[in-house]
């Protein structure tokens, strides 16, 4: 039992020193991404329901490594977020549009956009709002 453990032990530490090949991407580590939005929420104010209403988000890559959005989620089906896979070089910017779907809803809404990327903040929630009302 004891010797098991001392291989256990010596086959972990030996997993941990060995270094990883990063040919894909040399600048792995020394250089980092940065995302910063010009805008973290956004009100529609009053929207009538049933209508389907569009903000876009931009942000910058403020970083001095390549940001890559890796996922973006919401908090509801009724709101769809659109975005570039394509990765944006440092000093750039792109644009995230969501589109809100007020169909069935009624009241002040409040909706969470999650937007995962390789920046040094690696989790950023955006969030929009409308006070839906019902159609006359």
């Amino acid at each position: 039992m004891r010797e098991f453990f001392f291989t256990l032990i010596f086959a972990t530490c030996l997993s941990c020193s060995v270094p990883t090949n990063n040919n894909a991407d040399s600048s792995v580590g020394t250089a980092n991404a940065i995302i910063v939005f010009n805008e973290y929420e956004h009100n529609f104010g009053k929207v009538e329901e049933g209508k389907k209403v569009k903000y876009t988000f931009t942000f910058e890559n403020k970083g001095s490594g390549s940001l890559v959005i890796q996922s973006v989620t919401t908090s509801c089906g009724c709101t769809v977020p659109k975005y570039n896979r394509k990765p944006v070089a440092p000093g750039k910017g792109d644009k995230l549009e969501v589109e809100f779907d007020t169909s069935d809803r009624d009241g002040m809404q409040g909706k969470t956009i999650i937007v995962k990327s390789n920046a040094t903040t690696p989790v950023v929630n955006l969030r929009i709002m409308a006070e839906v009302t019902k159609a006359m």
